[in-house]
Order: structure tokens, then sequence, then C-alpha cells
């Protein structure tokens, strides 16, 4: 079902069918609202083992799951806004692993690597080149195990060790005072959101576009959504699953500078979002925006200011003019941040 009215323009190419694969769906998920949900639907082409014991996890436990960990000849491991959990034989999470918890074989650890490509990997593989797998709903599997070399390059990933899915949840309500932030003036230009790797940039980005783009700010909003891994839309066979707004154009699977320049050229914009700038061909793009007028709203990696302004590139796109406020986040989704303007930065 068509999460918004969202129109949806995609770089990605087109998935082969399954051939009769158990592959994520909707009907695959029980029937659990709430928090739960996502959970449960990142987990839910998983086959075997791993499936079966993470379809047991108790739905008031499911929804504090920011990341499931599955390593060859280890306990499955959650990752919680409480801490850390691992699974015994009944799907039951404990705090500890006592050594005789249920262990991830590598053939069932290859087995859950095939069923997250869709038992594709060449559809997926430069996806599986940066080391990651996007999933129905948004959710991402970042993959590790031993490097495959080509012409000199990173070509891909073969023996896989583990697996880590990170559960994408979409939080209405969570950008509200970024929202307000911005339509008042006290943040006048873009902004460049910072943060550690799992602090909530994705998800404060996606419901700015819903804000914006929804006209819950009181004004409808052009917006233009750069997706290239898939995690702001989520979208599915062309279908959004994340509801970004009525008056939001939707570039998925399109790399980032050149999804800008488009948005630029085609879309008329007020604003353009995208995750995870820094590339050199994305400066560029983010300097030709603020030529148009385009206001941005973009996320980077960083814990702290240091390591941001220690980044490759990082005090050339600052230059652009494009970002008039960093947006500092905590090291938790929904943690206060603070907003701090760019010239302070680059005295």
């Amino acid at each position: 079902m068509l999460a918004s009215e969202t129109t949806v323009h995609t770089g990605r190419p087109a998935r082969e069918p399954s051939a009769g694969w158990n592959t994520p769906s909707e009907s695959a998920v029980p029937a659990i609202s709430g928090e739960a949900r996502p959970f449960f639907q990142a987990v839910s082409a998983l086959p075997g083992q791993a499936g079966e014991l993470l379809s047991r996890v108790p739905a008031q436990v499911g929804g504090t799951v920011l990341e499931v960990r599955l390593r060859s000849g280890k306990p499955i491991h959650l990752y919680t806004t409480e801490g850390h959990l691992f699974l015994d034989e009944g799907g039951n999470p404990l705090s500890r692993d006592s050594g005789r918890l249920p262990r991830i074989s590598q053939n069932q650890l290859e087995s859950c690597f095939y069923a997250l490509c869709d038992y594709s990997i060449h559809t997926h593989q430069e996806d599986i080149r940066q080391g990651f797998v996007t999933l129905r709903g948004g959710h991402r599997a970042g993959i590790s195990g031993s490097c495959v070399w080509e012409n000199g390059q990173p070509a891909g990933i073969r023996d896989v060790s583990s697996i880590c899915i990170r559960i994408a949840r979409q939080k209405k309500g969570a950008a509200d005072r970024l929202a307000a932030m911005l339509l008042t003036g006290e943040i006048g230009g873009g902004i460049l959101i910072v943060g550690a790797p799992g602090s909530g940039k994705t998800t404060l980005l996606r419901d700015l576009a819903r804000q914006l783009a929804g006209g819950l700010t009181g004004t409808y909003y052009r917006v233009a959504a750069v997706d290239e891994r898939g995690e702001l839309g989520a979208a599915a066979d062309g279908v959004p699953q994340n509801d970004l707004g009525v008056c939001c154009d939707l570039l998925d699977g399109f790399p980032k500078g050149e999804g800008i320049e488009i948005a630029v050229r085609t879309l008329s914009p007020d604003f353009i979002l995208c995750d995870e700038l820094g590339g050199a061909e994305e400066i560029e793009a983010v300097r030709q925006s603020l030529c148009r007028g385009v206001r941005m709203a973009a996320s980077i990696h960083a814990t702290d200011l240091d390591e941001l302004l220690a980044r490759p590139g990082v005090r050339e796109l600052l230059g652009t003019g494009a970002f008039s406020h960093l947006i500092l986040l905590g090291k938790r989704p929904g943690e206060p941040f603070a907003s701090i303007p760019v010239k302070e930065v680059l005295i």
C-alpha cells in the first residue's frame, strides 16, 4: 500500500523475479503494529534457525531493537535501546551468553545472506561492494567477510562472516523542533546533520521531509529526496514504504551528486534532502543547488566536530555556503541536538 503520494524516480536496476523463494513482503510480517513491526519486517526473510528464533522474540523486546547481529559460530545478538541481548533456543532474550546458546553456523549465515539479497546476488552487487544490502522497509544489512579484489579495486565480499541488520523506524514527530527552527528563521539556510552511525540522522531527515512536503508546518514545500541507498523512502518496486509527504519527489537509487543535479534541473524543489554526503561530485552538486536558490538538508557521519572537520572535503563542503548550521546529534536517536552556526566552525 502506498505510504504517501510521493512521486518516485528510480535509478536502480530492475529486480529479477525470485523464482518462488520467500522474499521480504508485508504478508510475511506478523499482524503486529507499533514499534515492534519494523523489527519483524526486517527479519521476516531470514530462513532456518535464525528466522525461527527471531520470530519468537517478544513484541515488547522487538520494539526496542536497533540492530540484529548474526555472526558465524556465535549466538544471535540483539542491540537494543536497553543494551545487549542474546537469544536462547526458544527465542527468549538473555543479558549474557552462557556459552550454551544456539550458534549460527557458516552455512546458516550464508543462507541468510542469500535470502537478504532476494537470492539474486548480482542484482545487489554494487551495494554489496560497498558492504551493505538495503531491505524492504529501508532496513540496511551490513555485510562483513573477505574482500574480493579486481583490477586493484574492491569488487565484492565472499566468505561472509557476519551480518548486521539495522532496523529503520519512521518516527513521526522526530523533526518537530528542527522544522520549527528552519521555518521561523532561527536557521536561515541549509542544514548539515552530523552524527555517529545509529544516532538518528536518517530518521530525522525522513520526518523533516514528511513535515515540509506534507504541509504540517502550515505551508506545503516542494521537496526532492535523493535516496541513493533506499533508506529515506524505502521504495519497493517503485512504491515508497515511508511517508515523505504529498509534495515530495523521491529520486530512488541515484548517486547523490547526480540526483542533486537532476532535482535542481528538473524538479524545481524548495528543499533537497539527502543522506551521507562526502564525495567531490556531491560537493559540486551542492554548490550548484545553492546557485539555484534551493535549501539543502543533508547528513554526514562524524561523532563530533573534530572528527567532522578532519574528514577530507568537509571544509570545502561547508565553504560552499549551502549550509548555515550544523545539527550535532547525541549518541542515540531522540537525544537533544545542538545547532551550531557554520561560520563559527570555520573560523
